[in-house]
């Protein structure tokens, strides 16, 4: 009578659903006629491996090699990184920072264009005309008396007296203005920062998992290998084999996946660090160990609120649009200024003129009586705006409190779980030895060898991302908080 089971065996990528056949083909074979071969020596542990070694190519079949070419070159050494110099990197690199700087000097300017309306307007003209005489009288019209045969220079000086405060407010809106756009490169430096941040981790854990990829190929062809050996000799059944050959084939594939990955999340770090060209850089890890998050999140919420940049150039947006809105409030009153203007005219008509100079001063007052109601609706335009902006500023609090308090909320979770991740792959190792032993000694099957297997790489899987996920929950919960780079 054949028996049958169904074994279903977790992997990361997949589920491989068995039917095992034939149960006596496991441990039929009792008697062998030929001596015993050693043991075959013992697969390393992913986790037991050394971390240091270089990344193999991928490997063909057990008994296949590839000979390195004779005119290679050898490998050019990576440039060293780490997380601080890619961040100063992408603050010195990255286009948008440098749209965010450029755009506060732009602002900058503005101030001095709105303030030019406080200051002195002179201005300089030069005249000559010959004119026939008599010429000032035509038909259909009357000409100007600048149809006379003369020639002279003058100056013209106008100044603001007073406007009732309509330009002392566009300039403070101005620099309102200006100050929240400086804010806003701040914060977009902030965000590239977390950007470098995340990119930085994702290629440091896309590497870390390669190197599990790596190891765990290691470790399903020496298994690969010791069944091969067993099933020539007799030991193992070729079921066995086929076993680990699918083990070897799903570790190969996990590999393919771990090294396009680790290219992918490579190429994202260049294009953070404002990079035009693909580099790979030797990535540095944080050798200190992990802390525990702040323990008081109302602290954080506190200290987000005072300082982070994009709030802060939300403020004074806010009290910008109040200036510009009073600005706009005062077109209804009266504007004075002052006037004057002075020139010679040395090439005159002797019978017109007495002097050979000119000049005069005088007081200008304008009035708006009506203009269709423009003036009233632009400032209650400019109410209605800033009202909106205040609106904006209480949303952006709120969002603030509620990203802080989640930020600090995943960080703990990241915490807890790498030293839960870190019992599971120690557990995982201890059961992988031990199904690697029973197995050696023909006391338990391959599927159980196997799944100790799965158990093992997903266990070393799981403990790389919770500790690179906490790190990056830290960044993230620093730039919650407005945590200046």
């Amino acid at each position: 009578m054949v028996s049958k089971m169904k074994v279903t065996l977790v992997y990361p990528a997949c589920t491989a659903l068995f039917v095992l056949a034939g149960a006596g083909a496991l441990n039929g074979q009792t008697t062998v006629s030929r001596p015993l071969l050693p043991d075959a020596p013992t697969a390393r542990l992913i986790a037991e491996a050394n971390m240091q070694q270089t990344s193999p190519a991928l490997r063909g079949n057990a008994n296949q090699t590839q000979a390195a070419p004779t005119n290679a070159q050898p490998p050019q050494p990576h440039q060293r990184l780490t997380r601080a110099d890619a961040e100063q990197m992408a603050i010195k690199n990255n286009p948008r920072v440098s749209v965010g700087r450029l755009l506060a000097l732009a602002q900058h300017q503005v101030i001095r264009e709105t303030r030019a309306a406080e200051l002195p307007n002179f201005n300089g003209s030069m005249t000559a005309v010959d004119a026939e005489d008599g010429s000032r009288i035509s038909a259909g019209s009357l000409t100007a008396s600048r149809l006379f045969e003369h020639a002279g220079a003058g100056g013209n000086i106008t100044q603001l007296i007073t406007d009732f405060g309509r330009t002392r407010n566009l300039v403070a809106s101005s620099k309102l203005q200006e100050k929240a756009q400086n804010a806003n490169a701040l914060a977009t430096t902030e965000d590239i920062v977390l950007a470098t941040d995340q990119a930085f981790y994702n290629a440091l854990q896309a590497q870390a998992l390669l190197k599990v990829a790596n190891q765990n190929v290691d470790t399903r062809h020496t298994t690969d290998t010791q069944v091969s050996e067993m099933t020539k000799n007799k030991l193992k059944s070729t079921l066995d084999l086929s076993f680990a050959d699918v083990n070897l084939s799903q570790a190969k594939l996990l590999l393919l996946d771990a090294q396009n990955n680790a290219d992918s999340t490579m190429a994202a770090l260049d294009a953070v660090l404002g990079l035009d060209k693909q580099l790979t850089f030797d990535l540095s890890d944080e050798t200190k160990p992990l802390q525990q998050p702040p323990p008081d999140p109302e602290q954080l919420t506190q200290l987000g609120l005072q300082q982070r940049p994009d709030l802060q150039a939300l403020n004074y947006n806010e009290q910008a649009a109040v200036k510009f809105s009073h600005a706009q409030r005062a077109q209804l009153f009266p504007t004075i200024s002052a006037a004057g203007t002075a020139g010679s005219v040395p090439i005159r008509p002797a019978q017109y003129y007495v002097a050979n100079w000119w000049g005069a001063v005088g007081v200008n007052m304008n009035i708006p009586i009506f203009n269709g109601f423009l003036y009233t609706a632009q400032a209650k335009e400019a109410s209605i705006r800033a009202q909106a902006v205040s609106e904006q500023n209480r949303d952006l609090r709120d969002q603030i409190v509620r990203d802080i308090r989640t930020s600090w909320l995943a960080a703990n979770t990241a915490y807890q779980r790498v030293s839960v991740t870190a019992e599971l792959l120690k557990q995982a190792n201890l059961a992988l030895a031990l199904a690697q032993t029973r197995y050696q000694m023909g006391l338990s099957s391959i599927v159980e060898l196997n799944q100790a297997q799965f158990q093992q790489t997903d266990a070393a899987i799981g403990n790389t991302n919770a500790q690179y996920q906490y790190r990056l929950s830290l960044a993230t919960l620093n730039y919650q908080v407005g945590a200046t780079p």
